[in-house]
């Protein structure tokens, strides 16, 4: 008789293993010549050496199974156990972005986001500009954590500069990460909807995500990467041009903004407007403009674009 102990510190246990560990109970039913115990983050095994292997493999594929897709159910583990699991484990529709929290499928929803999916496959550098709600930050969050699912970085870096719009920054309590972490919330909400808290809290932690404001950019370079520069229009010309010029070898770069919301000072100009300008025919970058056709929020926001693009 053999033992080993399997650690599931990055996940739930509650989401692994199911509501009355349903999906334990059938992985004992499919191993019943093993003794498995659960509790915590760790999983007991004991029983002959080949059955422990055998679960092993099926725990793989569960884990595999589940970090795709976000989810797990006993129908998804039988499937698992049969022959040639390993061969279908992650396959899901070619539209699907991501299977973000509790099987939240995320994909493309616009014509113009369809446009942005497309083109960072074809280019390493992507700006998405457009007003607000039209999904920019989503799309580019969602290709991120892709890319990383997939294996095709190693990190992702999410980054914005830290302008006050209209409020001010110093009167904010605690130290320079909560008086910060307010200016990263929208990237924060769209990690939450596409990866598991715990999991998404150990990126965090060992640096495989990461959210800083644009300064921190400076004198770095940043390979195997999908790096993201969220409300563009607020870095000045010098401060877009540091950012783009970390790109190092196997990186993607994507670039949003709405140049109808700049909070910069009065005396300084958006760096996005003159980026787009000079940068639309290298090879290998592409600008991608949205308008309130790609708006996803409430109907009204459609609405209130036009109204004020009229004024």
């Amino acid at each position: 008789m053999s033992e080993k102990i399997f650690s599931i510190e990055s996940y739930s246990p509650l989401d692994l293993f199911g509501v009355g560990d349903r999906n334990l109970n059938v992985v004992k039913e499919l191993l019943p010549k093993l003794k498995i115990i659960a509790r915590g983050e760790h999983i007991k095994v004991i029983g002959d050496i080949p059955d422990i292997e055998a679960f092993e493999s099926l725990f793989s594929l569960m884990l595999i199974h589940y970090d795709h897709f976000g989810k797990i159910s006993e129908n998804d583990i039988k499937q698992l156990a049969e022959p040639g699991a390993a061969d279908i484990t992650t396959k899901s529709s070619p539209d699907v972005l991501v299977h973000g929290r509790n099987g939240q499928v995320i994909k493309a929803r616009s014509a113009n986001q369809i446009k942005i999916v497309e083109s960072i496959e074809k280019n390493d550098m992507v700006f998405a500009i457009g007003p607000a709600g039209t999904g920019k930050t989503y799309t580019a969050v969602a290709l991120a954590v892709r890319a990383l699912k997939n294996r095709e970085v190693k990190r992702i870096i999410l980054t914005r500069p830290a302008v006050e719009a209209g409020e001010n920054l110093g009167f904010l309590p605690g130290d320079l990460k909560d008086k910060l972490d307010p200016y990263m919330q929208p990237l924060y909400d769209a990690l939450r909807d596409m990866l598991p808290p715990q999991k998404l809290l150990t990126y965090i932690e060992d640096g495989t995500i990461e959210i800083a404001p644009l300064a921190f950019m400076r004198g770095r370079t940043l390979n195997n990467v999908f790096a993201i520069l969220d409300e563009a229009q607020n870095a000045t010309s010098n401060q877009l041009k540091m950012f783009l010029t970390r790109m190092g070898r196997s990186a993607k770069f994507f670039i949003t903004g709405d140049v109808t919301q700049i909070d910069l000072p009065k005396h300084q100009n958006s760096g996005l407007l003159h980026a787009a300008k000079i940068l639309s025919n290298v090879p290998g970058i592409d600008i991608i403009q949205l308008n309130e056709t790609d708006v996803m929020r409430h109907q009204l926001v459609s609405q209130i674009i036009k109204a004020y693009d009229r004024d």
